[in-house]
Protein backbone atom coordinates (compact mmCIF):
# COMPACT_ATOMS: atom_id res chain seq x y z
CA UNK A 1 0.00 0.00 0.00
CA UNK A 2 1.32 3.55 -0.98
CA UNK A 3 0.70 6.87 0.34
CA UNK A 4 1.74 9.84 -1.44
CA UNK A 5 2.16 13.27 -0.25
CA UNK A 6 2.61 16.57 -1.78
CA UNK A 7 4.70 19.24 0.68
CA UNK A 8 3.41 19.58 3.97
CA UNK A 9 0.56 17.30 3.18
CA UNK A 10 -1.66 19.45 0.96
CA UNK A 11 -2.59 17.61 -1.55
CA UNK A 12 -4.66 14.20 -1.01
CA UNK A 13 -2.71 11.39 -0.18
CA UNK A 14 -1.91 8.51 -2.65
CA UNK A 15 -2.04 4.84 -0.85
CA UNK A 16 -2.10 1.57 -2.36
CA UNK A 17 -2.92 -1.64 -0.22
CA UNK A 18 -0.46 -4.58 0.09
CA UNK A 19 0.72 -6.15 -3.26
CA UNK A 20 -2.38 -4.79 -5.21
CA UNK A 21 -2.42 -1.19 -4.74
CA UNK A 22 0.25 1.35 -5.52
CA UNK A 23 1.10 4.38 -6.75
CA UNK A 24 2.53 7.78 -7.17
CA UNK A 25 3.03 11.15 -9.54
CA UNK A 26 4.15 10.65 -13.20
CA UNK A 27 7.08 12.70 -14.56
CA UNK A 28 7.48 14.30 -18.07
CA UNK A 29 10.87 12.84 -18.36
CA UNK A 30 9.54 8.92 -18.17
CA UNK A 31 8.57 7.56 -21.80
CA UNK A 32 5.46 5.31 -22.28
CA UNK A 33 5.81 1.49 -21.77
CA UNK A 34 8.47 -0.64 -23.40
CA UNK A 35 7.47 -3.34 -25.27
CA UNK A 36 8.82 -5.98 -22.92
CA UNK A 37 5.80 -4.80 -20.36
CA UNK A 38 4.01 -8.38 -21.66
CA UNK A 39 0.76 -9.54 -21.87
CA UNK A 40 1.45 -11.67 -18.69
CA UNK A 41 2.17 -8.69 -16.48
CA UNK A 42 -0.77 -6.44 -17.53
CA UNK A 43 -2.70 -9.27 -17.11
CA UNK A 44 -1.45 -9.96 -13.56
CA UNK A 45 -1.63 -5.99 -12.71
CA UNK A 46 -5.23 -6.23 -14.30
CA UNK A 47 -5.79 -9.44 -11.83
CA UNK A 48 -4.12 -7.16 -8.68
CA UNK A 49 -7.12 -3.91 -9.45
CA UNK A 50 -3.84 -1.76 -10.74
CA UNK A 51 -5.27 -0.33 -13.38
CA UNK A 52 -8.58 1.00 -11.21
CA UNK A 53 -6.00 1.50 -8.96
CA UNK A 54 -4.61 4.15 -10.85
CA UNK A 55 -7.58 5.53 -12.20
CA UNK A 56 -8.59 6.39 -8.65
CA UNK A 57 -5.25 8.09 -8.01
CA UNK A 58 -6.07 10.11 -11.30
CA UNK A 59 -9.17 11.15 -9.93
CA UNK A 60 -7.64 12.03 -6.40
CA UNK A 61 -4.32 13.92 -7.61
CA UNK A 62 -7.10 16.16 -10.04
CA UNK A 63 -9.13 16.59 -7.44
CA UNK A 64 -7.08 18.10 -4.89
CA UNK A 65 -5.72 21.05 -7.03
CA UNK A 66 -7.89 23.60 -5.56
CA UNK A 67 -6.23 22.50 -2.15
CA UNK A 68 -2.59 23.15 -3.36
CA UNK A 69 -3.75 26.34 -4.84
CA UNK A 70 -5.26 27.69 -1.98
CA UNK A 71 -1.72 27.04 -0.12
CA UNK A 72 0.30 28.50 -2.88
CA UNK A 73 -1.28 31.51 -5.54
CA UNK A 74 -4.95 31.34 -3.75
CA UNK A 75 -6.88 32.40 -6.37
CA UNK A 76 -4.49 32.96 -8.95
CA UNK A 77 -4.99 29.33 -11.08
CA UNK A 78 -8.89 28.84 -11.74
CA UNK A 79 -9.07 26.87 -14.65
CA UNK A 80 -5.15 27.03 -16.26
CA UNK A 81 -4.28 25.23 -13.14
CA UNK A 82 -7.17 22.60 -13.29
CA UNK A 83 -6.29 21.94 -17.11
CA UNK A 84 -3.00 21.64 -16.12
CA UNK A 85 -2.87 19.86 -12.74
CA UNK A 86 -5.55 17.36 -15.30
CA UNK A 87 -2.66 17.20 -17.52
CA UNK A 88 -0.17 15.99 -15.35
CA UNK A 89 -2.58 13.00 -13.88
CA UNK A 90 -3.67 12.28 -17.23
CA UNK A 91 -4.43 8.18 -16.43
CA UNK A 92 -2.76 7.26 -19.75
CA UNK A 93 0.36 8.85 -19.17
CA UNK A 94 0.04 7.64 -15.49
CA UNK A 95 -0.44 3.99 -16.82
CA UNK A 96 2.15 4.36 -19.19
CA UNK A 97 5.13 5.86 -17.01
CA UNK A 98 3.92 2.77 -14.02
CA UNK A 99 4.24 0.06 -16.62
CA UNK A 100 7.62 1.83 -17.86
CA UNK A 101 9.28 1.72 -14.57
CA UNK A 102 8.06 -1.92 -13.49
CA UNK A 103 11.91 -3.34 -12.68
CA UNK A 104 10.80 -6.34 -14.62
CA UNK A 105 14.18 -8.27 -13.74
CA UNK A 106 13.01 -8.50 -10.61
CA UNK A 107 9.79 -10.67 -11.66
CA UNK A 108 10.74 -14.29 -13.28
CA UNK A 109 8.28 -16.23 -14.47
CA UNK A 110 7.73 -18.33 -11.16
CA UNK A 111 7.37 -15.52 -9.04
CA UNK A 112 4.54 -14.60 -11.57
CA UNK A 113 3.22 -17.54 -11.64
CA UNK A 114 2.62 -17.53 -8.07
CA UNK A 115 1.11 -14.68 -7.62
CA UNK A 116 -1.30 -14.00 -10.50
CA UNK A 117 -2.41 -18.01 -8.91
CA UNK A 118 -3.36 -16.18 -5.25
CA UNK A 119 -5.20 -13.35 -7.31
CA UNK A 120 -6.84 -15.38 -9.78
CA UNK A 121 -8.45 -17.17 -6.57
CA UNK A 122 -11.58 -16.60 -4.78
CA UNK A 123 -9.54 -15.42 -1.86
CA UNK A 124 -7.95 -13.36 -4.36
CA UNK A 125 -10.83 -11.53 -5.96
CA UNK A 126 -12.74 -11.06 -2.83
CA UNK A 127 -9.20 -9.02 -1.69
CA UNK A 128 -8.94 -7.02 -4.64
CA UNK A 129 -12.58 -6.27 -4.91
CA UNK A 130 -12.29 -4.59 -1.23
CA UNK A 131 -9.20 -2.96 -1.67
CA UNK A 132 -10.86 -1.41 -5.14
CA UNK A 133 -13.71 -0.31 -3.25
CA UNK A 134 -12.33 1.43 -0.21
CA UNK A 135 -10.28 3.25 -2.34
CA UNK A 136 -12.55 4.29 -4.31
CA UNK A 137 -14.57 5.23 -1.23
CA UNK A 138 -12.23 7.13 -0.14
CA UNK A 139 -12.77 10.09 -2.93
CA UNK A 140 -15.45 11.39 -0.50
CA UNK A 141 -13.97 12.75 2.77
CA UNK A 142 -17.02 11.67 4.80
CA UNK A 143 -16.66 7.94 3.89
CA UNK A 144 -12.53 7.99 4.41
CA UNK A 145 -13.70 10.04 7.73
CA UNK A 146 -16.06 7.97 8.95
CA UNK A 147 -13.34 4.86 8.14
CA UNK A 148 -11.09 7.12 10.23
CA UNK A 149 -13.16 6.85 12.79
CA UNK A 150 -14.14 3.61 12.96
CA UNK A 151 -10.61 2.26 13.03
CA UNK A 152 -10.26 4.11 16.34
CA UNK A 153 -13.10 2.79 17.52
CA UNK A 154 -12.08 -0.66 16.48
CA UNK A 155 -8.38 0.15 18.02
CA UNK A 156 -10.33 1.24 21.42
CA UNK A 157 -12.43 -2.14 21.96
CA UNK A 158 -8.99 -3.59 21.31
CA UNK A 159 -10.50 -5.80 17.88
CA UNK A 160 -8.50 -8.74 17.03
CA UNK A 161 -8.54 -7.95 13.20
CA UNK A 162 -6.94 -4.85 13.85
CA UNK A 163 -3.73 -7.69 14.75
CA UNK A 164 -4.07 -9.15 11.51
CA UNK A 165 -3.87 -5.87 9.54
CA UNK A 166 -0.50 -4.83 11.73
CA UNK A 167 1.05 -8.28 11.07
CA UNK A 168 0.08 -7.55 7.14
CA UNK A 169 1.46 -4.08 7.31
CA UNK A 170 4.76 -5.04 8.71
CA UNK A 171 5.09 -8.14 6.20
CA UNK A 172 5.35 -5.28 3.18
CA UNK A 173 7.02 -3.04 5.57
CA UNK A 174 4.16 -0.48 4.25
CA UNK A 175 4.89 2.46 7.18
CA UNK A 176 8.27 2.93 6.18
CA UNK A 177 7.88 2.23 2.38
CA UNK A 178 5.02 4.83 1.90
CA UNK A 179 6.72 7.37 4.74
CA UNK A 180 10.27 6.99 2.24
CA UNK A 181 7.76 7.92 -0.56
CA UNK A 182 6.32 10.55 0.54
CA UNK A 183 9.11 12.08 1.57
CA UNK A 184 10.72 11.83 -1.48
CA UNK A 185 7.90 12.99 -3.67
CA UNK A 186 7.75 15.88 -1.17
CA UNK A 187 11.72 17.08 -1.56
CA UNK A 188 10.65 16.27 -5.77
CA UNK A 189 7.95 18.94 -5.75
CA UNK A 190 10.53 21.65 -4.12
CA UNK A 191 12.84 20.74 -6.44
CA UNK A 192 10.59 21.26 -8.90
CA UNK A 193 9.61 24.74 -7.62
CA UNK A 194 13.35 25.63 -7.08
CA UNK A 195 14.22 24.84 -10.87
CA UNK A 196 11.10 26.36 -12.25
CA UNK A 197 12.11 29.75 -10.61
CA UNK A 198 9.51 29.99 -7.61
CA UNK A 199 11.85 31.34 -4.90
CA UNK A 200 13.68 34.56 -5.41
CA UNK A 201 17.02 32.60 -4.15
CA UNK A 202 18.59 29.93 -4.60
CA UNK A 203 17.70 27.52 -1.80
CA UNK A 204 19.87 24.98 -0.80
CA UNK A 205 19.43 21.27 -0.91
CA UNK A 206 20.47 20.68 2.48
CA UNK A 207 17.51 23.33 3.57
CA UNK A 208 15.31 21.81 1.20
CA UNK A 209 16.16 17.99 2.83
CA UNK A 210 15.50 19.59 6.50
CA UNK A 211 12.23 21.34 5.85
CA UNK A 212 11.27 18.18 3.91
CA UNK A 213 12.38 15.81 6.95
CA UNK A 214 10.52 18.06 8.96
CA UNK A 215 7.50 16.61 7.80
CA UNK A 216 8.31 13.06 8.87
CA UNK A 217 6.76 12.96 12.17
CA UNK A 218 3.23 13.78 10.41
CA UNK A 219 3.83 11.68 7.62
CA UNK A 220 4.32 8.86 9.70
CA UNK A 221 1.16 9.35 12.18
CA UNK A 222 -1.20 10.06 8.96
CA UNK A 223 0.30 7.10 7.34
CA UNK A 224 -0.71 4.72 10.41
CA UNK A 225 -3.54 6.40 10.26
CA UNK A 226 -4.74 5.57 6.71
CA UNK A 227 -3.58 2.69 6.61
CA UNK A 228 -5.98 1.22 9.56
CA UNK A 229 -8.58 3.28 8.39
CA UNK A 230 -8.16 1.70 4.49
CA UNK A 231 -7.40 -1.45 5.34
CA UNK A 232 -10.12 -2.07 7.98
CA UNK A 233 -12.53 -0.79 5.31
CA UNK A 234 -11.36 -3.28 2.62
CA UNK A 235 -10.87 -6.20 4.04
CA UNK A 236 -14.71 -6.12 6.18
CA UNK A 237 -15.78 -8.57 3.66
CA UNK A 238 -12.20 -11.03 4.03
CA UNK A 239 -11.56 -13.58 5.98
CA UNK A 240 -9.62 -13.81 8.85
CA UNK A 241 -8.08 -16.98 6.85
CA UNK A 242 -8.12 -15.35 3.69
CA UNK A 243 -6.20 -12.26 4.83
CA UNK A 244 -3.73 -14.52 6.42
CA UNK A 245 -3.01 -16.21 3.29
CA UNK A 246 -1.93 -13.06 1.87
CA UNK A 247 0.27 -12.53 4.80
CA UNK A 248 1.90 -15.39 3.92
CA UNK A 249 2.04 -14.86 -0.14
CA UNK A 250 3.28 -11.49 1.03
CA UNK A 251 6.40 -13.23 3.06
CA UNK A 252 6.96 -15.45 0.40
CA UNK A 253 10.27 -14.82 -2.37
CA UNK A 254 7.81 -14.03 -5.02
CA UNK A 255 5.44 -11.85 -3.14
CA UNK A 256 8.23 -9.34 -1.39
CA UNK A 257 9.86 -9.31 -4.89
CA UNK A 258 6.53 -8.25 -6.25
CA UNK A 259 5.95 -5.59 -3.54
CA UNK A 260 9.69 -4.12 -3.98
CA UNK A 261 9.27 -3.73 -7.80
CA UNK A 262 5.28 -2.19 -7.58
CA UNK A 263 6.38 0.33 -4.96
CA UNK A 264 9.84 0.97 -6.92
CA UNK A 265 7.61 1.34 -10.13
CA UNK A 266 5.86 4.06 -7.92
CA UNK A 267 8.67 5.74 -6.67
CA UNK A 268 9.09 6.86 -10.29
CA UNK A 269 5.70 7.68 -11.30
CA UNK A 270 5.19 10.05 -8.51
CA UNK A 271 8.44 11.89 -8.13
CA UNK A 272 7.78 12.81 -11.07
CA UNK A 273 4.09 13.84 -10.65
CA UNK A 274 5.39 15.95 -7.70
CA UNK A 275 8.60 17.82 -9.72
CA UNK A 276 6.17 18.51 -12.69
CA UNK A 277 3.63 19.88 -10.39
CA UNK A 278 6.19 21.94 -8.79
CA UNK A 279 7.34 23.21 -11.82
CA UNK A 280 3.79 24.05 -12.87
CA UNK A 281 2.84 25.63 -9.73
CA UNK A 282 6.35 28.03 -9.98
CA UNK A 283 4.70 29.86 -13.05
CA UNK A 284 1.49 30.68 -11.04
CA UNK A 285 3.67 31.58 -8.40
CA UNK A 286 5.59 34.02 -10.68
CA UNK A 287 2.25 35.26 -12.49
CA UNK A 288 3.04 33.27 -15.62
CA UNK A 289 0.47 33.11 -18.26
CA UNK A 290 0.76 28.93 -18.32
Amino acid sequence: MFRHAIPAALVAALMLTGLSSMARPLAAQVGPAPAQTSPEMRALFDAMGLYDILEIMSAEGRAAAPDLEDELFPGQGGGAWVAVVSSIYALDKMTAAFEAAVPLDRLGPEALAAVQAFFDSEAGVRIVAGEVAARRAFLDPALKQAATDLAQDRAAAGDPRLDLLTEFISANDLVERNVSGALNSNLAFYVGLSEAGAFSDQIPEELMLADVWGQEPQIRSDTLEWLYAYQLLAYEGVSDADLRAYIALSQTPAGQALTAALFAAFDVVFEGISRDLGRAAAGFIAGQDL
